[in-house]
């Protein structure tokens, strides 16, 4: 029953509800555009560490490996030394390659053992005679590992007879180090003897 003031006609509702219209919710889709870009950010930053915690390793160029051994193939053996001394007493065209008879290095190893000591202080004998003469140590490893690794190998194999020189009075400035790596093996890497025979470094007179 309507009441007394009522203007409504008779059966019309007593409340209108007008929906207002709803815009687009812009909130969820810039969430998750952040989101993205953060993760982007997250990967690109990820990836430049992961390439700074990776120096580089130093690598012997391939005129430096042949340098090292420029007679490798039918290298002469200290022989007690006396082979060395002889040469530097000589006359002979430069450079001339030297094999160590004993001096060879235990699997992923830089350190000189004990029993191959001595090798190393008699040429450091040999040097002391003939104070002109320079150098070259060139370290190898047997061909397992990669590539870099052996190189890293056997540059630490020359600098190790290189330190066991100058601790014997053998002016640094007289020793060259470089690396051969798993290049110009002298026996076969199928063997653990073998591979024995190639973890090794080789002297080359480069002056006298």
């Amino acid at each position: 029953m309507a009441g007394p003031n009522d203007d409504r006609p008779e059966g019309a509702p007593s409340h209108i509800h007008i929906e207002k219209n709803k815009g687009f919710n812009w909130l969820p889709w810039l969430l998750l555009a952040l989101g993205i870009l953060a993760l982007l950010f997250a990967l690109s930053r990820c990836n430049r560490e992961d390439t700074a915690a990776v120096a580089p390793v130093p690598t012997a160029t391939p005129t430096e490996v042949v340098a090292a051994t420029p007679n490798a193939g039918s290298a002469d053996a200290l022989v007690g030394t006396s082979g060395l001394g002889t040469y530097l007493a000589g006359t002979e065209p430069l450079p001339r390659t030297f094999t160590f008879e004993k001096l060879n290095f235990d699997t992923a190893k830089s350190n000189i053992r004990p029993a191959d000591a001595a090798e190393v202080n008699e040429v450091a004998a040999t040097l002391k005679q003939y104070p002109n003469a320079r150098i070259r140590i060139a370290g190898y490893a047997d061909a397992r590992g990669t590539d870099a690794a052996n190189m890293a190998l056997g540059k630490a194999r020359a600098d190790s007879v290189k330190s066991a020189l100058v601790a014997q009075g053998i002016n640094a400035s007289r020793i060259e180090t470089v690396s051969g790596g798993e290049t110009n093996p002298v026996d076969t890497n199928a063997t653990a003897g073998g591979r024995f025979e190639n973890r090794r470094t080789e002297l080359v007179v480069t002056a006298r």
